[in-house]
């Protein structure tokens, strides 16, 4: 059974800066990628930022020069750095792994609040 764990999530002002961790249940290279997922009131689920098993990363274009995906294999950990907040990032941030094609393995969500 795979677990993925998230922590890290709160309330920050604009501009300032959050570090989320997702932590898996053994190790994380039995997945070909992780990624950070949000979710806001109202919308829907979208995608932040993947990391292949390679290292490659790529995040989308909105959190760019922001946000910043990272995996530590040792501690079966990925993190997402977020810098330069702000109130529009507000929501709750999910961690996802894929062994095949698609996420199919989720976290159960951490919440950041950015307060302009």
């Amino acid at each position: 059974q795979v677990q993925l764990v998230e922590s890290g999530g709160g309330l920050v002002q604009a501009g300032g800066s959050l570090r989320l961790s997702c932590v898996a249940s053994g190790s994380i290279f039995r997945f070909n990628r992780m990624g950070w997922y949000r979710q806001a009131p109202g919308k829907q689920r979208e995608l932040v930022a993947v990391i292949t098993s390679g290292g490659s990363a790529d995040s989308a274009h909105s959190v760019k020069g922001r946000f910043t995906i990272s995996r530590d294999n040792a501690k079966n950990t990925v993190y997402l750095q977020m810098n330069s907040l702000k109130p529009e990032d507000t929501a709750v941030y999910f961690c996802a792994a894929a062994a095949g094609a698609v996420m199919n393995y989720w976290g159960q969500g951490t919440q950041v609040t950015v307060s302009s």
